[in-house]
């Protein structure tokens, strides 16, 4: 099994310029970048360091499950005009999370607004060539609105919309913070994933006898954590990346891993962040190379 493995834009490596950005990928092994937009500036520095587009983010996306609907509908122009672009440039994979306007919006109001909001999307999508792989962020406390990061609302939203042009971002980090299976999310939902990202979690044991799945009453011991658990890069967390491996292998998944870097270890300067960056990738390549 051969996979691209890329890896979403880190902050201080992005302040050097997309053209900085797209050759030191390719010095350090790197197969395609996740970028927050497809522009003609972006697509010649990658074409020139011979790296690959992984995803496209999608912007506006709140909007889009706005309780008014006139923000609905310019949000969805919006959308799909992002899509016309992207997929002029060559993108493929538009991604999103679809964390609503007001936070605290019940999560099955969401999906109401969500059911008549979105065949317009994807019809588009459709249309485009272009394939949506949403994120399983819960979203932020204390509502954790965000649709989409369950098994018991992908069934439903892959019910209400059966088109594979809407599918998965599977990040297994998601999954074991929250506690679902996420080799079982692979078996069930994986001909639905249209995107990968290479990020672990660590369950933290001691802080979850202190606070439970709660999170931490006075803060969070750990950036990128809430209490019982932190993010992590591939390798120092729960997540068996062999067993990903397998499972994706046999589902004929062809699409990229791309790291997203959220690790304290790893942050807040660009020499850190490719410390982090290259370690991950490393880990990954043993099973997706």
């Amino acid at each position: 099994m051969s996979l691209r493995i890329g890896m979403r834009i880190p902050p201080r490596i992005g302040e050097e310029g997309i053209e900085a950005v797209a050759a030191w990928a390719a010095q350090a092994g790197l197969d395609a970048l996740d970028v927050p937009e497809l522009t003609t500036e972006v697509k010649a520095a990658c074409d020139k360091a011979g790296i690959a587009i992984g995803s496209v983010d999608a912007q506006g996306v709140s909007q889009l499950l706005s309780r008014d609907e006139a923000r609905r509908a310019d949000a969805v122009a919006s959308v799909k005009k992002q899509m016309d672009g992207m997929a002029a440039l060559g993108g493929k994979i538009m991604f999103m999370c679809l964390v609503p306007e007001d936070m605290t919006l019940p999560r099955a109001d969401g999906f109401a607004i969500w059911r008549e909001t979105f065949p317009e999307v994807v019809d588009h999508a459709e249309k485009t060539g272009v394939y949506i792989a949403i994120e399983g962020w819960p979203g932020p406390g204390p509502h954790y609105p965000t649709l989409g990061c369950t098994p018991e609302m992908w069934r439903a939203m892959f019910e209400a919309i059966p088109s594979k042009h809407f599918g998965l971002n599977y990040d297994p980090s998601h999954l074991v913070r929250l506690g679902i299976d996420y080799l079982r999310a692979l078996s069930e939902f994986g001909e639905r994933i249209n995107h990968c990202h290479g990020k672990d979690t660590e369950m933290l044991h001691d802080e979850l006898y202190e606070c439970g799945t709660l999170p931490a009453t006075f803060g969070a011991k750990y950036d990128f954590s809430e209490g019982a658990w932190r993010y992590t890069i591939p390798g120092h967390g729960e997540v068996d990346w062999g067993k990903v491996a397998v499972r994706l292998d046999r589902l004929g998944y062809e699409g990229t891993i791309c790291i997203e870097l959220e690790d304290h270890r790893y942050w807040g300067t660009a020499e850190a962040e490719r410390r982090g960056i290259e370690k991950a990738a490393a880990h990954l390549a043993q099973y997706f190379r």
